[in-house]
C-alpha cells in the first residue's frame, strides 16, 4: 500500500481536524511495515495514539536539574514513577520514540529539542564517568549514582550502565546529520568499553552481569538470583553487539579509521561468541549462557588422573525468554535460524500471545503475570520493548506478515489502555491486555509509532 507522494509530503498535507491529528495516510505510506489490515478502527487507534504522544512529548524534555547539569529526557510523565530519573537504555528508546513523533507531526522544533536533550543525556552520563571508565546506569536529580555502580572493587560485582551510549550517539547523528559533536566522547566511550572488558568479559568471549541488579529485564530467571559473574545474558550481549556496530559507524563518520577497525574487530568477535555459545541446535533457539564452567579436578582430586579434558566453557540456560529473538533484531541470526525463531514466536503455548510476545514462555514453571513492584515483572507480561525488538527482527528478515500482525496487536493493546485509563502503563497482561504497572509510563511505548 504505497503512494506516489513522499511520506514527508503526506505528513505536510495532514491537517489538524476537530482538534486531533489525522495522520493515518502518513502511517499507510510506510509500505514495508503496513498493518495486516487497515480497518477504520485501526486507523482510529493509530491516530489516537499519535495524538496522545504528540500532546505529551515535550513533557518528557527535562531542563537541567540537580546533578543532571545538562538537559535530559524523562521516561515518564510528570508526577509518575521514574520522572526524576535518567536511565541508560530507557533514554535510547525514549529518544528514538520522540524523534518518531517529530517526524510524523513534521515538527522541526521538536526534533531539534529532542536532539539537544538527547545530547544532554550523553553529557550527563559521561559527566559522572569514573576514572576506570564506568558509567552509572541510573542518575537521579539528587544522586549521581543511587545504585552504587561506581562503588566497589575490581572486578566490580555491581553492574554499570548497559552498552547503549554509541547507539544513542548514532541516533542523534542520524537525526542531525552531524557526528562531530560526538568526537569529545569517543575516548570516553572507549574507556567505557575497556571497563566492561576488565570486569565482565568471560573466557567465552561473552559479557556477563556482575550481579542481578537493574539488568533491564530485571527478574529474568537466567540472571536473577544466579551466582555473580555467571550469566552471559542475551540482552546484554546483543545490546553490546549493536553498540559496537554503532561505535564503528560513528568512528567512520569522524574519520577515525583505527578506532573503526577495532570496533569492527570486536563486533566480529562478539558475534561469533553469541553464535557459538547461545544458539541451541536442539531447540533451535538462542539462550543465555551460563559461563561458570570450571574444571576443578586438579584442585579437588589432585592424585587422580583427570582423563578426558573439559571441552566446553559454557552451557545453555534452556529457559525461553523474549531475548531469544534479539539476534534477529541485531541481524546476527542466519536465515535458517530466523525461520525457526519465527515458529517460536507464533507458538501461543510458549512465547506467542494475543497482544504480542510473552517475556517468558508460558511453558516455564516460573511463568507469572501477576502485578509486581520492583523488580518489575518480566516473567510473562507484555512489555512494548519486547514487542518492538521482536517486530524489528521480523522486519529485518522480511517477515512482513508476522511483523504486521505484531504491530496490529501492539497498537490494539496501547489504544485499549489509553481509552480505558487515559494514559499508558509499563507492562501488560499478555492475554487480556490489562495494564499491570506504573500509569504515566511513556519510554519505549513511544516505539509503537515506528511499528506503524
Amino acid at each position: 500500500m504505497t503512494s506516489n507522494l513522499s511520506r514527508r509530503t503526506i505528513i505536510k498535507q495532514a491537517a489538524l481536524s476537530s482538534g486531533g491529528l489525522l495522520l493515518s495516510s502518513a502511517f499507510k505510506d510506510r509500505g514495508s511495515t503496513v498493518l495486516a489490515s487497515d480497518t477504520s478502527s485501526e486507523r482510529t487507534d493509530r491516530d489516537r495514539l499519535l495524538q496522545y504522544f504528540a500532546a505529551n512529548a515535550r513533557k518528557l524534555l527535562r531542563n537541567p536539574m540537580g546533578v543532571l547539569h545538562q538537559p535530559s529526557i524523562s521516561p515518564s510523565l510528570p508526577g509518575a514513577e521514574y520522572v526524576t530519573s535518567l536511565w541508560d537504555w530507557d533514554t535510547l528508546w525514549t529518544a528514538r520514540g520522540l524523534f518518531r513523533v517529530a517526524e510524523l507531526t513534521n515538527d522541526a522544533m521538536l526534533k531539534h529539542d529532542v536532539a539537544e536533550h538527547a545530547r544532554g543525556c550523553i553529557a550527563n552520563f559521561f559527566d559522572h564517568q569514573s576514572a576506570e571508565g564506568r558509567i552509572p546506569m541510573l542518575i537521579s536529580v539528587d544522586d549521581p549514582d543511587p545504585l552504587g555502580c561506581l562503588r566497589g572493587k575490581t572486578p566490580h560485582i555491581e553492574n554499570q550502565a548497559k552498552p547503549v551510549m554509541a547507539q544513542l550517539g548514532l541516533l542523534i547523528t542520524e537525526q542531525t546529520g552531524d557526528a562531530k559533536w560526538f568526537e569529545p566522547y569517543l575516548s570516553k566511550l572507549i574507556a567505557f568499553y575497556r571497563s566492561w572488558s576488565v570486569n565482565n568479559l568471560s573466557k567465552t568471549g561473552l559479557y556477563v552481569w556482575g550481579d542481578d541488579v537493574a539488568i533491564g529485564n530485571d527478574n529474568d530467571p537466567t540472571t536473577f538470583g544466579r551466582p555473580f559473574f555467571s550469566s552471559a545474558n542475551l540482552l546484554l550481549n546483543c545490546l553490546y553487539y549493536q553498540d559496537l556496530k554503532a561505535a564503528a559507524e560513528i568512528a567512520r563518520q569522524l574519520g577515525r579509521s583505527e578506532e573503526q577497525r577495532q570496533f569492527q574487530h570486536d563486533v566480529t568477535q562478539l558475534g561469533a561468541a553469541i553464535q557459538k555459545e547461545c544458539w541451541d541446535a536442539r531447540d533451535k533457539f538462542f539462550y543465555t549462557a551460563d559461563v561458570q564452567c570450571v574444571d576443578r579436578r586438579a584442585e579437588l582430586i589432585p592424585k587422580v588422573k583427570r582423563g578426558m579434558a573439559m571441552s566446553w566453557d559454557s552451557v545453555p540456560l534452556r529457559i525461553q525468554t523474549f531475548t531469544g529473538f534479539l539476534p534477529m533484531w541485531c541481524e546476527l541470526a542466519t536465515q535458517d535460524q530466523a525461520v525457526s525463531l519465527v515458529e517460536h514466536l507464533r507458538n501461543q503455548n510458549t512465547l506467542g500471545a494475543k497482544y504480542g510476545v510473552r517475556t517468558l514462555s508460558r511453558a516455564e514453571r516460573m511463568y507469572s503475570v501477576e502485578r509486581s513492584g520492583n523488580p518489575s515483572n518480566w516473567l510473562g507480561p507484555i512489555w512494548i520493548i519486547s514487542n518492538y525488538l521482536a517486530w524489528k527482527g521480523l522486519v529485518n528478515y522480511k517477515c512482513t506478515v508476522d511483523a504486521a500482525k505484531l504491530a496490529s496487536s501492539t497498537v490494539a493493546l496501547l489504544a485499549k489502555d489509553l481509552e480505558t485509563s487515559g494514559s499508558l502503563n509499563e507492562y501488560y497482561h499478555p492475554d487480556t491486555g490489562a495494564a499491570l504497572s506504573h500509569k504515566g509510563f511513556m519510554d519505549w511505548n513511544l516505539l509503537v509509532l515506528e511499528m506503524i
